[in-house]
């Protein structure tokens, strides 16, 4: 596990932010790439959700950041994987 804040890289992200995808990720259910592996290192999006809580109760989503990239495509990602833009 990658502890961010020893390595002085823990950043805020909020709703609203755009981000970029900074490792390599790969990804079955990009539509335009559907049932085939597609990795979307480098594809940049903007922050839709943050998973904190569900159904009024707090949760610790494992892929917390909600992104929505060009199109209709959107991935849940973890926070090392993404860079802010």
């Amino acid at each position: 596990m990658v502890n961010l804040a020893e390595r002085g890289t823990l950043k805020v992200m909020n709703i609203g932010d755009r981000v970029r995808v900074k490792e390599s990720v790969v990804v079955y259910h990009h539509p335009e790439h559907r049932n085939e592996a597609f990795d979307i290192k480098g594809q940049e999006g903007e922050i839709i959700a943050i998973v904190k809580e569900w159904q009024g109760r707090p949760v610790s989503a494992n892929f917390p950041y909600l992104v929505k990239f060009a199109g209709k495509f959107r991935a849940h990602l973890q926070e090392f994987e993404l860079e802010a833009i």
